[in-house]
């Protein structure tokens, strides 16, 4: 593989540069969660404790073999660097070193590259240098592929002086092709190949039996993938958990681009973490989505830059710009690579939820795409329930196991436990352990499918007498391991009291309450003293009452439970205005009088919103208060309409009145400018009539009271009334005719109307 230096600033080709996306997190995140001791069983109200992380020694082995092309060795080089410069627990030990081939007894197979570091602060800064002295060999030098010798070497560096309880990974970066053909130390030409592959064997062997887990990554343009298989299947297979996905695994690189993803793959199932992959394309400047599980107690997001003068900010899923370095609002952060084309920012008890991460560059270096991607490990709890908890010999019991993030809330997205195992058995006295199996597939006793919560049933060998116990453990990749158990009690005979408790579901705000009936019967002569409680729930988030119920003899009586959601200070930075905050857990109740027996045990899944804002509440007065303003205006508005209709001028009947009484004509008025009609008197002197003039002499409106009011230009208005007359010259006077009002109303066309503007409103 060739690379193109004048577009890569760091000088490795872009396999080199992609391979850096190895992680700041690959091995950053090799500080794990501490799983809990099989058989361990975590006490049901534990707050959650901070994050606890373990080392792990791992070796990286070269292949500096002439089968390679050199940017393939130099994206081996710069993953075996990354995976120093990420790493986060300075307990962490590592080894690097280059193979090939050893043809003659002056040479050797394996090359010293970085001596057993521990990776601190200082021992992160060394490990760059030692692996650059890495080099492909020369034909003359060894240039084969010794894949025994590089195994041996990787055993021997993992298991001498090292605490045998740490887990042990070598990564092999090859192109898996054993070559010892040149090599005379495997006997005579003809029969190196058969020695080449039984001393392989014999070195997978010993990696298995010293609990070397052995993960290949293939390089270069054709890796011999069965080969790969073959050395990943015969080192030790016990992974991080037990589950398919956490053995070792061959993967290949199939180009530049795809080098940074497959190793942050292969570094995720061997320390198991969780890999998810965001965009891979767009180029600074821009804001990349990232999203970081709820289930995460440490997370690492990982930039590959391409360009080191690319620079990085991180915005949390609340808004807030967070540090590279030191604490904010309960995370931990610590930034690895900042300078390089690569960096990593690890957080302590991420902020669940969509990051954004915005980068961008000077001119002169937005050419190279950025991706982003993140690796995490997490915590999941559960809970788990027998119902009847005291069942009778061949009685069928229901066993429920539901999920929960390790601070008591409940796991709603299914792909936060995707390929989770639950195992879960029955014990007690008088019969060997029973299997239960249990399923989320919303089928036989699981009433939903994919809500998180597990269930089946089991019947109780009828051999058994006394204490019962139902047992439950949770496995997943990148989540710590879990046990849960629930003790009962074989009933001899029917119960002296027996109860019914309705399901514990139900919403609510912070300072709210879920109620649920419990149904209780005492058929014995004497008081029962029941005692209920919650389990499984973070103190403050809920509460139950009564914690106490006296039932008497013969009673048979219904009891409402309440379940008070806690003040909003419990949810502090948890709850959203849009989807509801699931708190999960349990409630027990129990016969004191009868020895503490157990009598129910109950899933309880309460539904938190936010507290609503004054106008969440009162948002009704503002629709009333809406409402009303919108009928007083339209009212107003048909108060001014009506106003205007009785002052409108149209209609009225003008007659133009002589000196002497005769009617020299009549003018039916029409709608007027700003409700007056305006009008002049044409030929006064010699045929005097009554024309419409816009800004005429004289002008008539209605009157509210009946009749007009006639107005002169700049002069006093004169009320003028049905049977009345106004002077208008010292000739001439104005009166309304008695059909004024019946031959015209507000809306009447003007049948006279010049045409010129007569409405003017």
């Amino acid at each position: 593989m060739r690379t193109d230096r004048r577009r890569d600033p760091s000088g490795i080709g872009r396999a080199g540069r992609a391979a850096l996306a190895v992680l700041a997190g690959a091995a950053v995140l090799i500080s794990l969660t501490a799983p809990a001791p099989p058989g361990a069983e975590p006490a049901a109200h534990a707050a959650p404790a901070t994050p606890a992380f373990t080392s792990v020694n791992y070796a990286v082995a070269v292949d500096q073999s002439a089968s390679l092309e050199p940017g393939d060795i130099e994206a081996e080089k710069a993953a075996a660097t990354r995976i120093a410069v990420g790493n986060v627990s300075a307990s962490s030990h590592i080894t690097v070193f280059g193979f090939a081939s050893a043809d003659n007894d002056t040479q050797r197979a394996v090359d010293p590259a970085c001596p057993r570091t521990r990776l601190d602060a200082a021992g992160r800064e060394s490990v760059g240098a030692c692996v650059d002295k890495l080099r492909q060999r020369k034909e003359t030098e060894g240039a084969g592929t010794d894949f025994p010798a590089a195994i041996l070497q990787g055993v021997h560096e993992l298991t001498s002086g090292t605490d045998p309880s740490v887990p042990r990974v070598l990564f092999l970066l090859t192109d898996g092709i054993l070559d010892v053909s040149t090599s005379d130390s495997y006997g005579a030409e003809s029969h190196r190949e058969d020695e080449g592959q039984r001393r392989l064997e014999l070195a997978l062997k010993s990696a298995a039996a010293k609990n070397v887990q052995i993960w290949p990554l293939g390089f270069g343009p054709s890796p011999d993938q069965a080969q790969l298989d073959r050395m990943a299947a015969g080192g030790y297979q016990k992974g991080c958990v037990d589950l398919p996905s956490a053995r070792p695994t061959a993967r290949k690189v199939t180009g530049g681009r795809d080098v940074g993803p497959a190793l942050e793959r292969a570094f995720a199932a061997a320390h198991c973490l969780r890999y998810q992959p965001g965009p891979s394309s767009k180029r600074p400047p821009a804001t990349l989505p990232i999203t970081i599980s709820p289930l995460a107690t440490v997370g690492s997001i990982v930039v590959d830059k391409g360009d080191p003068e690319v620079t990085v900010t991180y915005t949390d899923p609340n808004g807030i710009k967070v540090p590279t370095t030191g604490k904010s609002a309960g995370s931990e952060f610590e930034l690895a690579g900042g300078g390089s084309t690569v960096e990593a920012l690890k957080i302590i008890d991420p902020v669940p939820g969509e990051w954004k991460i915005d980068v961008k560059a000077p001119e002169g270096h937005r050419s190279l795409p950025v991706a982003v991607s993140v690796l995490w490990q997490g915590e999941l709890r559960g809970t788990i329930t027998m119902d009847p908890p005291s069942p009778q010999p061949g009685q069928r019991t229901t066993v429920t196991m539901g999920l929960q993030t390790r601070d008591d809330y409940e796991i709603k997205d299914p792909a936060d436990y995707a390929g989770l195992k639950v195992r879960s058995e029955l014990t007690g006295d008088g019969f060997t352990p029973v299997p239960v199996s249990l399923a989320d597939d919303g089928k036989g006793p699981d009433p939903t499918a994919n809500d998180g919560s597990f269930t089946g049933t089991v019947t109780v060998p009828k051999s058994a007498d006394g204490a019962l116990k139902v047992r439950g453990t949770l496995t997943a990749s990148g989540l710590s391991a879990d046990t849960r158990s629930e003790g009962g009690q074989v009933a001899s005979g029917p119960l002296p009291v027996t109860t019914a408790l309705g399901p514990v579901r139900g919403s609510g705000h912070p300072g709210g309450t879920v109620t649920a009936n419990l149904a209780v019967t005492n058929s014995s002569n004497a008081p029962h003293t029941l005692r209920l409680s919650l389990a499984d729930v973070r103190a403050g988030l809920l509460t139950l009452s009564p914690s106490e119920i006296v039932v008497k003899p013969g009673a048979s009586a219904s009891h409402e439970i309440t379940v008070r959601i806690g003040p909003s200070k419990a949810f502090e930075g948890r709850l959203d205005d849009e989807d509801p905050l699931g708190v999960g857990g349990t409630v027990t109740v129990q016969d004191s009088t009868d020895g503490d027996r157990v009598l129910v045990s109950t899933p309880l899944s309460v539904q938190v919103t936010a507290e609503p804002t004054l106008l969440d509440r009162y948002w009704w007065v503002l629709v009333i208060a809406a409402v009303l303003l919108v009928v007083g205006v339209l009212l107003a508005l048909a108060w001014l309409r009506q106003r205007r209709r009785r002052r409108d001028p149209n209609g009225l009947m003008l007659h133009l009145i002589a000196e002497d009484g005769t009617v020299l004509g009549v003018h039916k008025a029409g709608h007027g400018q700003k409700q007056w009609y305006a009008f002049d008197i044409a030929e006064a002197h010699s045929n005097p009539r009554i024309e419409r003039r816009t800004h005429g002499l004289y002008a008539v409106q209605r009157s509210p009271e009946g009749g007009a009011v006639l107005r002169r230009r700049g002069g006093a208005r004169t009320r003028l009334t049905a049977t009345g007359r106004a002077d208008l010259t010292d000739r001439l006077s104005l009166a309304l005719g008695e059909d004024s009002v019946r031959s015209g109303s507000p809306g009447t066309p003007d049948p006279v109307s010049t045409g010129a503007h007569d409405d003017y409103l």
